[in-house]
Order: C-alpha cells, then structure tokens, then sequence
C-alpha cells in the first residue's frame, strides 16, 4: 500500500489542478463573498487560499462543499480555455485584490483564463475537458495560510484535497492515508516512549531513554561504517566568533536564520552548520596532495531559527544533529571519491531497506562562481560517478549551488513517500575564502575542492522517517527493547522467567519480565500495541523442558524451541542487521 505522489503524473496533475477550480467553483457558491488567491497541484494532491471574509470553516464545512462539488460535476459543463490581454484581466478582476496582485506581476502580451458555467478564474492550465472527468475526489483537511507566507499578511483559509480517475484509485490512497495516521511519528514516539517536545524548548526535541537508545544505535552504526571507509572523526565547537561566519558568508547571507549572542564584548553565532568547523580542522597542518583525499566527519549539532508554525515533530526542527563529512579532494580525485560515497550510502540505506533516487543538479544560468570549464568537468565527475556506481540519475538543470554542483539523493519508505536526506555537493567557494591549500607533486600551492555530504541528513528527521516507515516495528537490532517475557502465572513461572532474561542478557539483548499481576491476554496485548519485536511466553512445558514459546510482534502465530536455539536466532538476527527476522527464520 503506497501513497500516490501527484507530481509524478501528468494527467494526475492536470485532473487534480481542474479540482481545485472545481472545489472553488463550490465555495464560491456557498459563500458568495470568497475570493481566491491560488490553488497549484502539490504531492499530495491540491489546496486552494481563499479569504472567506468573517466565515471560519469547520471540518463539517468539507462535507458541505464535497456535496456541492458533486452536483457540479454531474452537472457535466466544458471547462473553456480563453485568451485575454493583461488590460482585460485587470477589467475583469478589478474588484478582486488577490488577482489584481497576480496580474500585475505577469508580463504584458496574452492572459489565459479558465471558466466552468458561472466560474472564471485566472489561470496558465491546462485542464481536463470536462468538470464531469472529476467524479473522484476528496477534500482532505483545512488550515490557516498567510496570504503570500508572509506573517505580517492576512491569514486566509486553505483547503486540501485529492482527485482520481477511478473510485478504487481514490479508496485505495484514502487507505494508504488511514495507514500513513497509524504511522505518525509523533504519535508512536510518545506511545512508545521515543521523545517529547516541550513548551519550554520548541522546536527542540527530547529524547526519552528508548529515544536514546535508538539514537545511539544509529550513531554507532554510522561510526562503525564510517571507520572502516577511513574518515578521521572530529568535533568543533557549538559556538564560534562573527569573524568565522564572516569568512564563510554565513553571516552576511544567513543571520536571520542564526541564534547569536555576546561574549566579552564579541559577536558570537551558534553554529547552523558544521562546514566551517572542518575548514578550521583542515588549517591545523600543511597538507600534501598525497594526504588527499581527506575524509572528516561530525556528528555535528546544530541550530536554526525556524518558524513557529512550521515545526512540526522530529520532521522540522530549531536543532538537530547532521551526520556532516568533508572530503577535501584534488579535481581528479572527485569521481572516485563520489562513488565511494555511493557505495556507502547503498549500505547504509539498504539495511533499513531503504530505496533510492539520484538528481543532479547543475550550474545557475547566472550568480555562480568559477569557470564554465571547472564546472563541467564537475558536472561530468559527479554523472560518471553514478554511471560507474551503475546508479541512474536525473538531471535538475541550473539548480546546483552558486559554488558548485551536487548530487541530492531521494530516498522512498515503504508507504512510497520520498524523502531528499542526502547529499553530495561540490563546494569550489568555502577553501577558497579559508585561504585552504596543499602541496602539489610540483611544488605549487593549491586549492583543494571539497565536497559536503550527508547519509542520514539530520538525525532526528531520519529517526522520524524510520518510526514511519517501519510503523514503530523496528528491526531487532535497532528496537529500544527487543523482547519481552511473560510467565503465564505470575508467581509459578517467574523465577524461570527471569532465567530466561538473564541468559538472553548474557547474549547482548535488551529484555525485561513482565510479571506484572494482570492476564496474560493483557500483558501480551500491550507488548503487541508497544511494538516490542518478540514476545516470549514461559509456562508448565517451558519450565519442564528448558524451552520458550516465541511470537513475534504483529504476527499471530507462535512458536516454540529450545532456549539455546532462540538466543542463536536472536544473536544471528541483530548481527546481521537483518529486517523483520526475514534472515533469521
């Protein structure tokens, strides 16, 4: 069961842009005083802005307007292009200020407008031929929306919605959003004890010991493999001087964004990123091109000043932990070096199971630094990077950086859903300002490139992405606490119970008995609603035989085996990194 990304579909774009007019077409008749700021196709289907005037719509109000947007989709009328000039527009919508601000805008020369019976609205296409194309459809929630997303605007109302072919693909994504609920990240992370966000500190997560445990797993995962791919680990400093945010333009491009404060008397910033920190690290010796490539990495905290009313989970933050590497490299080393870290990240991702997608982006029309030459053979390093790493990419043409191009990398969970974590970008600026060299095999002074890169991203979104996409159901080897054991009675069997913890914690395993005076349908009920991946059963037989009854989380059905064949299958499915025990059974 996947969701559906609108924008990957063409005919899904253009039926679900024709809902949106119809969806206003039906506010507009049940509230005459609407007026429309914009209603563009998005992933997730469709929303349009609209200023109701003093009217605050409710969720019941949904319903209403669904009603309407079925009469007149059964009413079946022709959705007409039509050309207009700008003089014209300005006619048409001069008593409507959103439009009015449109237009002006928009170059002079031709205007298209679309209308369907008494609704015309301002609009560049295309759509469906018809508003009876649009039987399949649902209007999904409504928020607030500064008109513009500029605080200081009005606040207008925006409504989301889907649209479909069939009524089966409309139930079927309806289904994969029931699913999606289930999976909110906020919702397991309390439910199973992962972390909290308070009042006190917003937008600033707070891991709970399960949280921690987790956190800690994929931090040494993410050491170990990096140990053996040769990167030297770091960690500077959390708050550094103006001067250093001067020099790499941070300060002059990115303030808003930055916490800063005073110390004797002195500008300082917290840091938002890490790269200036690894430029530091560089500067500490004289480098010789045969000490490159040279991998540093940080797990590095940082912090930016995001809006309010964007933060949301673990997914938008004010600070969070990049799992941050700087390849210094010489420009034949760029290719290589690329597909090293293709390599690493086919590892990393692959044991969560993990697909993914390459874009490259390439050099701005305008704005960029270095020559045209320098940026085409980087261009080409990274694309015969991919190529030799036999991994496709798409290109993103003139949406590289100004200092150079990058490969972003789209990873998709297992509800279809994509999500840009890493990335590789050549940076051609940050040495260059940091006076960065080495000696090259002439004598000569040079500027190594550096390329950024990130596998996780941000800690805490990859953790909200994995309590998503394994719905709270980790593998083994990543779950807080992997089994629970339950003694059918609670005095009769608990001292065999905790025989069984003991051995288990004897083989590297987090456990704990649960001989808690409550049914044994309770008890194994709450494991299953806490996700704990196994659940072990002792009873009469297990007692006399030395053996345990196993079930594992989501599954109905039971088996039983000697204790020693279980703390095997145990060792050997954490070991192996393996998910949902697939390796182990």
């Amino acid at each position: 069961m996947e969701l559906v990304n609108v924008l990957e579909d063409e005919h899904l774009k253009m039926l679900n842009h024709s809902a949106a007019h119809m969806m206003a077409q039906a506010v507009k008749r049940l509230y005459p005083q609407a007026k429309f700021w914009v209603g563009p196709v998005i992933a997730e289907g469709f929303y349009y802005d609209m200023d109701l005037g003093d009217v605050n719509l409710k969720d019941e109000d949904l319903a209403k307007i669904e009603k309407e947007m079925k009469k007149i989709a059964k009413d079946g009328k022709r959705i007409i292009r039509k050309e207009i000039s700008k003089e014209e527009a300005i006619e048409m919508f001069k008593d409507d200020p959103y439009k009015e601000d449109l237009i002006k805008d928009l170059e002079d020369g031709t205007i298209t407008i679309y209308s369907q019976g008494e609704f015309t609205d301002l609009c560049r296409g295309p759509h469906v031929d018809s508003v009876k194309e649009l039987k399949n459809f649902k209007l999904l929630k409504h928020s607030g929306a500064y008109w513009k997303g500029d605080a200081n605007n009005k606040m207008l109302q925006r409504v989301y919605g889907i649209a479909f072919d069939t009524k089966e693909e409309l139930e079927s994504h309806l289904q994969a959003l029931e699913e999606a609920k289930k999976r909110d990240h906020k919702k397991l992370g309390r439910e199973m004890g992962l972390f909290t966000v308070s009042e006190y500190a917003p937008g600033m997560p707070i891991f709970l010991p399960n949280g921690m445990i987790l956190r800690n797993l994929l931090e040494n995962y993410w050491y170990d493999v990096h140990t053996k791919d040769g990167y030297l680990f770091i960690k500077t400093p959390i708050i550094m001087s103006r001067e250093l945010w001067e020099i790499s333009g941070h300060w002059d491009h990115y303030k808003e964004n930055m916490y800063t404060t005073k110390v004797d008397e002195r500008d300082f910033a917290i840091k938002p990123m890490n790269c200036p920190g690894a430029l530091l690290v560089y500067n500490t010796e004289l480098r010789s091109y045969k000490d490159l490539p040279l991998r540093i990495a940080e797990l590095g905290q940082v912090h930016r000043h995001e809006a309010s009313g964007a933060l949301n989970g673990l997914f938008r933050v004010r600070t969070f932990t990049q799992d941050d590497a700087h390849l210094f490299v010489r420009p034949d080393q760029i290719e290589s070096e690329v597909k090293n870290v293709l390599s690493l990240i086919d590892k990393m991702y692959g044991v969560f199971g993990l697909e993914y997608s390459i874009e490259l982006s390439t050099r701005p029309e305008s704005g960029y630094i270095g020559t045209e030459e320098i940026w085409d053979a980087s261009e080409k390093a990274l694309a015969n990077a991919c190529v030799h790493a036999g991994k496709e990419y798409v290109v993103n043409p003139g949406d590289g950086a100004f200092y150079g191009p990058k490969l972003d990398i789209h990873i998709k969970d297992s509800l279809g859903r994509d999500w840009q974590c890493g990335t590789i970008q050549l940076d051609m600026n940050l040495p260059e300002r940091f006076h960065c060299t080495y000696v090259d095999s002439d004598g000569s002074r040079k500027t190594p490139l550096m390329l950024h890169r990130v596998v996780y991203g941000s800690i805490e979104r990859f953790i909200g992405i994995l309590i998503e996409h394994f719905g709270g159901h980790f593998p083994l080897w990543l779950a807080p606490q992997q089994i629970v054991i339950i003694p059918v009675h609670h005095e009769k069997h608990v001292d065999y119970a905790n025989q069984v913890k003991d051995n288990l914690e004897k083989a590297g395993l987090r456990v704990k008995v649960d001989d808690r005076n409550e049914k044994l349908g309770y008890r194994v009920r709450e494991a299953q609603i806490k996700k704990i991946p196994y659940q072990i059963v002792v009873g009469d037989r297990d007692q006399e035989e030395g053996t345990v009854t196993i079930r594992q989380s989501g599954k109905k059905e039971s088996v039983t085996m000697p204790l020693e064949e279980a703390i095997e299958r145990f060792r050997n499915e954490v070991e192996t990194k393996c998910l949902f025990g697939k390796e182990a059974e």
